[in-house]
């Protein structure tokens, strides 16, 4: 038998490149590409694809604030462990990997983070307004594209065409984070 980890292994980086040769394939002018950052396998994944195939393509990494060990590590060039905060985005809360890390230096070309309260809304806007079951690791994504850093970051860039990866869809409906606060 061979281990292999969640998103810190060379098969799992290569097996999720698929996605960005598949926004390629499907969307060639894309000009940015925006997912969520946990360990790092997946967006180190589709940025190495992306930008191996279309080397100006952009690449946006989104995060929990609760959870920022990507964006502090890519700002002091140091990895560094997870917060252990609690986040409604449970899914990213892994920490950035050894061998996903030196990737996201290289190919990754911005971290945003954004709040608790941005992603539980924006999770809220894609259930009632958009009809898609997201968990709150997928809301992180939504919720980043919709800020005003991305927005500037988008207009200083000049993009004009962002593919969003949202992924992953488990949700337990008895516990949206919005029924709390009815």
């Amino acid at each position: 038998a061979c281990v292999v980890p969640p998103f810190d292994h060379v098969d799992v980086i290569e097996g999720q490149g698929t996605i960005g040769l598949e926004i390629l394939d499907t969307w060639p002018e894309v000009d940015a590409v925006m997912a969520p950052i946990g360990g790092g396998g997946m967006i180190s994944g589709i940025a190495v694809a992306a930008k191996g195939r279309k080397s100006s393509v952009s690449v946006v990494a989104a995060e929990p604030l609760a959870a920022d060990d990507a964006a502090r590590s890519v700002s002091s060039g140091v990895r560094q462990g997870p917060t252990n905060s609690p986040t409604l985005a449970d899914g990213l809360r892994a920490g950035i990997g050894a061998i996903t890390f030196p990737l996201v230096q290289r190919h990754v070309d911005r971290v945003l983070t954004v709040s608790e309260a941005e992603i539980r809304d924006w999770m809220r806007f894609a259930f009632e307004r958009m009809k898609l079951v997201i968990e709150p690791s997928a809301a992180v994504g939504v919720a980043a594209i919709r800020s005003a850093a991305f927005r500037d970051l988008a207009r200083a860039s000049g993009w004009r065409r962002v593919a969003l990866v949202s992924c992953g869809g488990n949700v337990d409906l008895s516990r949206l984070p919005w029924l709390s606060q009815a």
